[in-house]
C-alpha cells in the first residue's frame, strides 16, 4: 500500500512475478477497494488477498506506527511471516516503522543483538553486498562482526558461485594502525571468525572486485550509499547536457548510444532494488519507494531467492559456530 506509488506499482509487479513463479504462492495485503481497482478481475491462481484496514503512512513515526496501527498492511504482512503462512514479507513502506514491527514481531535470531539493512551495490566483479545501510547509526565491535557473518552467508547463498565470499571492513585506510577503536577491535574479531576476512577495505573498494561484503555502521553506510546515488545522478545528467552542447555531439551520441545504453543497464538502480533487513527470525526485504514495477519484481524475486536459500537458517546455525568458538 505505500511507497511513491503505492499499490499502482506493487499490484502488477506481483502479478508479473506470479506468472514467472508458478509455483511460489503470492499474498497481496492492503485495503480492499485499492486492490481489487488495481487487480481489475486479474485472477492467478497463485495469487491471493488479505484485506487490512489501515495503512503505514511514510509519515508515520516507527512507534506510532507499531502501536496504532496493528491492522496495517504492513503489520497484516510481518504476521504472516510470523505465523509461518508465508516464506518472506516485501515493502516498500516507511522503513523506520517496517524495521520497528519486523523487530518487535519476528525477533532477532539467537546470537544477533540488531538486525542489519543489506543491499547490493554494481562493482567491477558484478555486485558487492554492503551493510549496514541505515538501520543502526553506531555499532559496537562485535555487531560489526554479527553483520560480516550475516552478510557472508547471505552472498554465499544467493550468489552459489561464492562459497566463502571476501569479507572487507569499511575504514579510512588499508593499514592495521589506521581507524578508531571500534574498527581496531573489530578487525581483531573478525580476524578470527570463521569468514574470508580480508582485512580493512576503503570506500573506492567498494565498487572494485577485490571483495564481495563489505561492513560498516549504518551511519557511515547510508551516508556512502547516498553519495553513491548522488555521485550516479551528477554524471547521467552532466553525460546528457554535453551531448545536447552541439549537433556535432548529438552526432558523437548516435555512435556512443549502444555502449551508454549497455552502461545504463549495468547500473540501473532497479535491477539492485531490494534490500535485505538480516538478523531477524524471518525474511523481510525492503524495496525503495520510489521504484517502478520492474523494481519492485526485483525485490520480489530477492525474497524468493532468500526464502528458498533458507537465510535465517542458514545466519542462525553460522552464528552458533561462532558463539561456540
Amino acid at each position: 500500500m505505500s511507497g511513491d506509488r503505492g499499490p499502482s506499482v506493487s499490484v502488477p509487479a506481483v502479478l508479473a512475478a506470479a506468472r514467472e513463479f508458478p509455483d511460489v504462492r503470492f499474498t497481496l495485503t492492503g485495503r480492499q477497494s485499492d486492490l481489487e481497482r488495481e487487480l481489475d478481475g486479474a485472477a492467478l491462481p497463485n495469487v491471493a488477498c488479505l484485506f487490512a484496514t489501515e495503512v503505514v503512512e511514510m509519515t508515520d513515526h516507527p512507534r506510532e506506527a507499531l502501536r496504532r496501527k496493528k491492522d496495517s498492511s504492513m503489520r497484516r504482512a510481518i504476521d504472516l511471516v510470523k505465523a509461518n503462512d508465508a516464506h518472506a514479507c516485501v515493502s516498500a513502506g516507511n522503513t523506520g516503522a517496517l524495521m520497528a514491527t519486523a523487530h518487535f514481531v519476528l525477533k532477532m535470531l539467537p546470537g544477533v543483538e540488531r538486525p542489519a539493512i543489506v543491499s547490493i551495490i554494481p562493482s567491477r566483479g558484478g555486485h558487492t553486498y554492503m551493510l549496514d545501510l541505515g538501520a543502526n547509526a553506531s555499532c559496537t565491535p562485535a555487531q560489526l562482526c554479527q553483520f560480516a557473518v550475516m552478510g557472508s552467508v547471505l552472498a554465499a547463498d544467493l550468489e552459489g558461485a561464492h562459497p566463502r565470499p571476501r569479507v572487507g571492513l569499511l575504514n579510512i585506510g588499508e593499514e592495521e594502525v589506521k581507524g578508531n577503536d571500534i574498527v581496531q577491535a573489530a578487525n581483531n574479531l573478525l580476524a578470527a571468525a570463521d569468514i574470508n576476512y580480508v582485512g580493512f577495505v576503503e570506500g573506492h573498494d567498494i565498487f572494485s572486485d577485490k571483495v564481495d561484503v563489505v561492513v560498516t555502521d549504518g551511519f557511515t553506510g547510508n551516508i556512502a550509499l547516498k553519495v553513491m546515488e548522488g555521485a550516479s545522478r551528477l554524471i547521467t545528467n552532466a553525460m546528457r547536457e554535453e551531448f545536447a552542447r552541439s549537433p556535432l555531439r548529438k552526432l558523437g551520441y548516435l555512435a556512443a548510444r549502444p555502449a551508454l545504453n549497455a552502461l545504463r543497464t549495468r547500473i540501473d538502480p532497479r535491477l539492485y532494488n531490494g534490500a535485505a533487513m538480516v538478523g531477524l527470525n524471518g525474511i523481510v526485504i525492503k524495496s525503495h519507494g520510489g521504484t517502478d514495477l520492474f523494481g519492485f519484481q526485483r525485490a520480489v524475486e530477492v525474497a524468493i531467492a532468500e526464502a528458498r536459500g533458507g537465510v535465517p537458517a542458514r545466519i542462525a546455525q553460522r552464528l552458533s559456530v561462532l558463539r561456540g568458538a
